[in-house]
């Protein structure tokens, strides 16, 4: 047994000795209490992204096997085939939340009930659309103008569940509704383009939205009819794809696509407040041509007459004693404009159009908004019973000049 006296117990370190540990080890929890939380959100973010994307690929593989055994015969195929179509787009569709100041005025009355001078105010306005990610690395989204129209702040939601309040705008063109936005995210997943020219009527096809805040809503139809112009407030400078898929408020900015799952249009329009069996989406051939020219200048420049035209019916032609089947009115010259400048009058009657025989003022309005700006053009117009020929230089149409909605 050991004496006590020979081996006294060790003395207790002194108080300084634990605080150093037990600091550290509150600031080690402390530290975890704030990081856990975002390395748990990052991680359940990786990992719906992982999911996304494992989905997309196998179902874009599943679609091509399909397409090229063509497999698409029984009903049962259809329906596996507007799964996969659904599972390989799914992670490209994007959903904007837009905000905006709306300056009010209110009457102010009194208790007599003497309506008084108007007081001003702002009220803000929320607005939500849809998008689709066409371009993974530079963060390029594809959506309707009239989405961001006014908009003072966007902010994008993905199908992963990050959002992105690093959202700038990198062009629009308001007479095709189309814009293109850059989201500040990486590791996103693109839509494949399509070709709309090869779509025929009939052909089926898979809206993607979110029509009323229902993020990423399915519907399908078919192609309804296609070159549909003077769609509501349209301007000549549009030509839809009609469709049956159901379409609505918040579905505007989304795909269209088709079976195998390609963007062949975005979703624009419907007639009436809310669906009723007719869609219009911009043909993916016009938008990716739209796309190109934001992103290299941010704008699109167009060929510039200057004038308004109107149709003149086979009876007005044939009164006017002239060998065409159609002519094409001028019923206002804008000042100072191309047209202007090259002659051309209010009353004019075109009757060709460099040298081709004029068709439709619609057609003509987008043959110009074609022509290369500084394109010498011959005109022939019939004034006053004779035929003039004219050289009109093509302008580039201004930034201020069209409709905005």
């Amino acid at each position: 047994m050991q004496d006590p006296m020979l081996f006294p117990p060790a003395a207790p370190p002194p108080p300084s000795t634990y605080r150093v540990p037990i600091l550290i080890l509150i600031l080690l929890l402390l530290v975890g209490a704030m990081v856990l939380p975002y390395g748990a959100e990052q991680l359940s973010y990786a990992m719906k992204r992982g999911e996304l994307r494992a989905k997309s690929e196998t179902a874009a593989a599943e679609l091509v096997r399909l397409g090229e055994n063509a497999e698409l015969v029984k009903l049962s195929d259809t329906s596996r085939a507007f799964r996969l179509v659904a599972q390989r787009v799914e992670a490209s569709v994007v959903h904007i939340n837009t905000e905006s100041v709306r300056v009010v005025q209110k009457e102010v009355q009194d208790e007599w009930g003497f309506r008084g001078p108007r007081t001003r105010g702002q009220q803000r306005m929320r607005g939500q659309g849809s998008g689709v990610i066409v371009d993974a690395a530079n963060g390029y989204v594809l959506t309707n103008f009239h989405v961001i129209q006014d908009a003072s702040s966007v902010n994008v939601k993905l199908a992963d569940g990050r959002k992105s309040d690093d959202v700038k705008l990198v062009g629009y063109d308001v007479l095709t509704d189309l814009a293109v936005l850059k989201i500040g995210l990486e590791r996103l997943t693109a839509i494949d383009w399509g070709d709309s020219n090869e779509l025929e009527v009939g052909d089926w096809v898979l809206a993607i939205g979110n029509p009323y805040g229902l993020d990423r809503t399915v519907t399908f139809g078919i192609v309804s009819a296609k070159d549909r112009r003077g769609v509501g407030s349209a301007t000549p400078y549009q030509e839809f794809l009609q469709t049956d898929a159901a379409v609505n408020p918040g579905n505007s900015g989304g795909p269209l696509v088709d079976i195998h799952g390609r963007l062949i249009g975005i979703n624009t329009a419907i007639i009436g407040e809310s669906f009723q069996g007719i869609s219009f989406a911009i043909p993916s051939n016009a938008a990716h041509e739209v796309y190109n020219k934001l992103i290299e200048g941010g704008k699109v420049a167009r060929g510039w007459l200057g004038v308004g035209l109107d149709n003149l019916s086979a009876d007005q032609v044939k009164q006017l004693g002239v060998d065409v089947p159609v002519a094409i009115l001028v019923t206002r010259i804008v000042p100072d404009s191309p047209a202007a400048q090259g002659g051309l009058r209010k009353g004019d009657i075109i009757l060709r159009w460099n040298d081709k025989p004029v068709t439709d003022a619609m057609e003509l309005t987008l043959e110009v908004a074609r022509t290369k700006i500084g394109t010498k053009i011959a005109v022939v117009v019939l004034r006053d019973d004779a035929e003039v020929k004219l050289t009109i230089t093509i302008g580039q149409r201004p930034d201020d000049v069209g409709i905005r909605r």
